[in-house]
């Protein structure tokens, strides 16, 4: 039997009515704990179609619904794997399962049937629980059945931006805009990229073709409030992201980067509200708690700010960023405990620290704490990165230097003698540091060679 029309029409109602109380109350951006008054109804009458084994798959999907809200999460995931395992091809199904899938282990326990939907499912499951490498898997899996999928192709740029392999997800997307010119969708994860890279071209590029194509899109609205961002017109691209959660108060990308935002103008309690509404939405968005964790540190909250970016590395652990985020809680004058501080700029030093801020601070708090050997070994390794980038600056300068001190305390003269050559290339005050030790190296090494 399927399901009675007049229950899809009381749960639309129902919702209708929710927003319009919800903008009552609160204003369109605002928050509520307003509820569809007619789920107990509703329940009631599906609870009794399933036990009469007359009910269909799409009304096993609006039971489910109904009871993920609320609130009867583990009824619901039974329901809905009943309701895809009945018609797979119902994505919205698949949707709300997934949302109700917050842990591998609950992933995992589900009892559905084989069907190419189900890798589909999973592939997105992994992504939301952070398995970006396993749901690339998938999804390159998957692409060698639908090879021709913008969709496909799309879900795998997102499993290697979670990654941070940003080279790979810039040509992906540069495919995907030759193949389908006015895509919108996915789009503003592209901008995210051109913005870490600081692609100002591509990106204004980008969000001129967006806004031609159709401004009032959310992502739309977030292109062009990255684009005005890049520009350091924080508060235009603020008014855009506002636009976009206009027209998606759910917008998760709008309100975190509105947060950004907000930091960056210095307003740091707007910037506290942006994120809370962002972790609100989705409580795995490491951005958000990462970004509450800015925020209390501009406010001298230490504590507070430490306790945000912990939660912010638990959920992404292999982002090289957190972990120095975390390190420089920990180094504040309040908490001043560097070996905290080391452990987390060891994690970043082995999560691909693209910034080269890792190594450099651990070679610094270990000559802080006295330990030169282990500050050599990290400058060491911190020079030869610099010079295999080519990178000059002052943290050259610092490394070469502690380097030339460390080996002339050690006697090891020639070597000490290498990095104060170096030193002589520069005009500032190293030069003539360089020159002093330059002169008691050489005394020395004459003393050794002195006949006793």
């Amino acid at each position: 039997m399927i399901v009675p029309f007049g229950l899809v029409v009381f749960h639309k109602a129902g919702e209708k009515r929710k927003e319009e109380e919800m903008i009552e109350l609160e204003g369109p951006l605002g928050k509520s704990d307003v509820v569809n008054h007619e789920l107990v109804s509703i329940e009631r009458e599906l609870c009794a179609l399933r036990k009469n084994g007359s009910i269909d798959s799409f009304g096993l999907y609006l039971y489910g619904l109904v009871l993920k809200q609320k609130g009867s999460d583990n009824l619901a995931r039974t329901v809905l794997v009943e309701s895809v395992n009945s018609y797979p091809w119902n994505w919205s199904a698949w949707s709300e399962l997934q949302s109700l899938c917050t842990t591998a282990e609950t992933l995992n326990s589900l009892n559905l049937n084989n069907h190419w939907m189900k890798d589909f499912f999973l592939a997105n499951a992994y992504q939301e629980l952070r398995m970006h490498s396993e749901s690339l898997v998938k999804y390159e899996n998957l692409q060698g059945t639908f090879s021709f999928s913008n969709y496909i192709q799309a879900q795998i740029a997102k499993a290697q931006y979670s990654l941070r392999e940003f080279e790979q997800v810039e040509v992906i997307f540069e495919e995907l805009l030759r193949n389908d010119p006015y895509r919108i969708e996915d789009m503003d994860m592209y901008s995210n990229v051109l913005y870490a890279k600081e692609c100002f071209s591509a990106l204004s590029y980008l969000a001129h073709r967006v806004f031609l194509t159709d401004k009032y899109r959310p992502e739309s609205c977030c292109i062009i409030g990255n684009y005005y961002s890049l520009k350091g017109q924080h508060e235009k691209s603020v008014m855009y992201f506002r636009r976009a959660l206009k027209l998606n108060k759910n917008y998760l990308s709008a309100w975190t980067l509105m947060g950004h935002e907000y930091v960056e103008m210095k307003n740091t309690p707007a910037a506290v509200d942006a994120y809370r509404r962002a972790v609100d939405i989705n409580p795995c968005d490491y951005r958000a708690w990462y970004g509450l964790g800015q925020a209390y540190e501009m406010m001298g909250m230490p504590f507070y700010a430490l306790h945000y970016f912990k939660k912010s590395v638990f959920l992404q652990p292999s982002d090289s960023r957190l972990w120095i985020a975390m390190a420089q809680c920990f180094e504040t004058e309040q908490l001043h405990m560097l070996e905290e501080a080391i452990k987390c700029y060891r994690r970043a030093a082995n999560c691909n620290d693209r910034e080269a801020i890792a190594l450099h601070q651990l070679a610094k708090l270990h000559a802080e704490l006295g330990r030169s050997e282990e500050a050599a070994f990290y400058y060491k390794k911190d020079l030869e990165i610099m010079e295999a980038e080519e990178r000059e600056g002052p943290n050259l300068v610092e490394a070469l230097m502690f380097l030339a001190r460390y080996y002339k305390a050690q006697k090891r003269f020639e070597d000490a003698e290498v990095y104060c050559t170096r030193l002589l290339d520069y005009s500032g005050p190293e030069k003539e540091t360089a020159k002093s030790l330059l002169r008691g190296i050489r005394y020395e090494m004459d003393v050794e060679h002195l006949p006793p």
